[in-house]
């Protein structure tokens, strides 16, 4: 990355995501007070007198004692493995610890694997809202670590202290001016393979894949380089049905998988290509159609579909059925597991970003609508004929068209969809919606 990169580490339960959404300005991070809720590394932008860094949040550090005795020792594992490599990737390190429970044998551990990086080290003694407790905070030496800064996370006392030392420690920022990059989000029902879809297109282990459904709890933007374009990718917790959300940690989950699909440009709907299309599937597909946003469907384990000559054309035609409503959506026959055509999920994605900043010249464009009214006249009742002037492309991403005509009130839906046809018979615009607005000319208003 080119800003600076700052990790929170420390273990399970004592503020480490508290901290990082004071620090970014937001509730990215989900917060339960429950050890364990934070398992990937969740990215964001913070600034602090000026200069912009990136924070990195983490999972709680455990022995591995502890790991062995956790309840799912595999995710456990790999959440160790993610806060590892953040810190091996930081160039500043903020060490919390848990102000209240005072120093724990688990401390050391966690501050004797901090030193072995060599990065800065801050240690940040957390909870400290009592006067006690950030006398108590000179205990915190014993870890060897420098200077302790009591804070609470929760009220900011302290937080401002902690970040003039942070900005302190950090090399200068070799990032240029920053240009428009592609957000794609992957969606989906929890246990589709929308995790696995990210590690196959990163061609590493960036994000934790498990067959338990959930495992993904926030949203976790990464940016790579593809084929020469800076591109976003935002693998999401799986969404469900509104009746099954549990409360807590799964609400807070739905809100950010709703969000990625908000501030995405192209979504990626994965769907299992073993189970029937669920009601869930659609709805999902009909949110992303919603916030107007480019689309792809993937079919992913089509490697343990068993297929003859016809299987991926009657799938097709299936999919089409069921997702009518996104007609303009390209489907994808992929295994995340295998990696088949995983490549086009990216290409595709690309594609679908430069359709969406298409722009037709105004001229052109009447010329074309021109023709296609020539050809099939708006239908006509007795005093309620349609009449269209002009139109003109008023934005981009998504392409948005605006009429001009007589009476808005008159345009049937039918004769607004072969409008549609005609765009994108003679422009594309695959995989994105096309937004067109009729408005009453000035003298017909």
């Amino acid at each position: 990355m080119a800003r600076p990169l700052v990790a929170i580490v420390g273990r399970p339960n004592t503020g480490k995501s508290t901290l990082f959404n004071r620090l970014v300005g937001e509730r990215r991070a989900i917060v339960e007070d429950l050890p364990g809720t934070t398992r990937d590394r969740i990215y964001a932008e913070a600034n602090w007198g000026g200069v912009t860094f990136d924070v990195v949040d983490t999972g709680g550090l455990l022995s591995e004692q502890e790991i062995e005795r956790a309840s799912a020792a595999e995710i456990a594992q790999a959440t160790q493995e993610q806060a590892e490599l953040a810190i091996e990737q930081a160039d500043v390190i903020v060490f919390m610890v848990d102000g209240q429970a005072g120093v724990t044998a688990g401390d050391h551990e966690v501050a004797d694997l901090i030193r072995r990086s060599k990065r800065p080290v801050l240690l940040a003694v957390n909870k400290a809202e009592a006067r006690t407790i950030q006398d108590a905070a000179v205990e915190f030496y014993e870890l060897g670590l420098g200077d302790p800064y009591p804070i609470s996370a929760l009220h900011g006392i302290g937080v401002g202290d902690l970040l003039d030392a942070i900005v302190a420690h950090l090399p200068e920022s070799t990032e240029a001016e920053r240009e428009e990059v592609p957000s794609i989000a992957i969606v989906g029902r929890p246990n589709v393979g929308k995790s696995a879809l990210l590690n196959a297109l990163l061609g590493q282990s960036r994000q934790i894949v498990s067959p338990i459904p959930g495992t993904t709890r926030d949203a976790v933007d990464t940016e790579i380089t593809w084929a020469g374009n800076r591109v976003v990718l935002v693998d999401t917790a799986g969404i469900r049905r509104p009746g099954r959300i549990e409360r807590g940690i799964e609400k807070y989950s739905v809100l950010r998988s709703t969000r990625a699909v908000e501030r995405a440009d192209v979504a990626v709907l994965v769907i299992d290509a073993t189970e029937p299309f669920t009601a869930q599937d659609q709805a999902i597909a009909g949110a992303i159609a919603e916030a107007k946003k480019g689309i792809i469907v993937a079919v992913n384990k089509w490697d343990l579909v068993e297929k003859d000559h016809r299987t991926m054309q009657e799938f097709t035609e299936k999919a089409r059925e069921a997702f009518h409503f996104i007609s303009y959506a390209p489907i994808v026959f992929i295994s995340a597991l295998t990696g088949q055509r995983v490549n086009q999920v990216m290409e595709l994605a690309l594609a679908i970003f430069a359709e969406r900043q298409r722009r037709i010249p105004t001229g052109e464009l009447n010329r074309v609508i021109r023709d296609a009214v020539y050809r099939h006249p708006p239908p006509t009742k007795p005093n309620k004929w349609l009449k269209i002037y002009y139109v003109t492309q008023a934005d981009v991403n998504p392409p948005t068209f605006v009429f001009f005509v007589n009476a808005p009130q008159n345009v049937h839906f039918s004769y607004k969809r072969y409008l549609e046809n005609t765009l994108r018979k003679h422009y594309g615009f695959t995989g994105t919606p096309i937004v067109m607005r009729f408005r009453a000319r000035r003298e017909d208003a």
